[in-house]
């Protein structure tokens, strides 16, 4: 028979983790700065994310929504543990980057979940979070380009779940297909060499 008390610790658990992704701190912050004429959605790339953010208002716009972004991510994974054990936290960390990618407080269209995925599996794992960033970085550095960074971490997901957070597993593969569908524009981009280089003079 099912517990009563689980069930609801379940249901609010998955909740809070979707709805916690649907905060999107580009929009918000976008619209601080530039009201709703300034939102993110409108301007550059229209991807609510920090690289767009990084090209339209600066270090300091993409550094707030990076550092929200991650910590969306450990807080959905931490919530999960604390109410239902390590499966339930893997669970959330799909379901916030779920709710970052397809928000629908924001009519389902949200970012590509690269930085909440870091927070999520830094929260899983600190060892297999910064495997990860190092992949990314080490792509972007070798190409002065964000997208061959998320994409080469996207490939390196769910292999590094295997071996770091196998509980995981199946949870990082999806992801690691969906961060590529979302990425599709860009490796079109990438294929026709017309992908933009990062700046950081602002």
């Amino acid at each position: 028979m099912l517990n009563p008390v689980a069930v609801l610790k379940f249901v609010v658990a998955c909740l809070a983790a979707y709805f916690l992704g649907n905060v999107n701190p580009a929009i918000l912050v976008s619209r601080a700065i530039g009201g709703r004429d300034g939102d993110i959605r409108k301007q550059g790339s229209g991807n609510p994310g920090t690289t767009n953010m990084l090209r339209v208002y600066g270090k300091k716009a993409a550094g707030l929504t990076l550092l929200i972004d991650v910590l969306k991510g450990v807080v959905a994974v931490l919530i999960g543990k604390a109410l239902g054990g390590a499966g339930l936290g893997y669970l959330c960390g799909f379901l916030v980057e779920i709710g970052h990618m397809w928000p629908v407080c924001w009519g389902f269209k949200g970012g590509k979940g690269i930085a909440t995925g870091l927070g999520v599996i830094l929260a899983i794992s600190p060892v297999y979070g910064l495997l990860e960033l190092a992949v990314a970085v080490c792509f972007f550095a070798a190409t002065k380009m964000v997208s061959p960074g998320s994409l080469a971490a996207a490939v390196a997901l769910p292999i590094l779940a295997h071996f770091f957070a196998p509980g995981f597993f199946w949870y990082a593969l999806a992801l690691g297909i969906i961060v590529i569908y979302k990425h599709r524009a860009n490796i079109g981009k990438l294929m026709r060499g017309e992908e933009s280089k990062i700046s950081f003079k602002k």
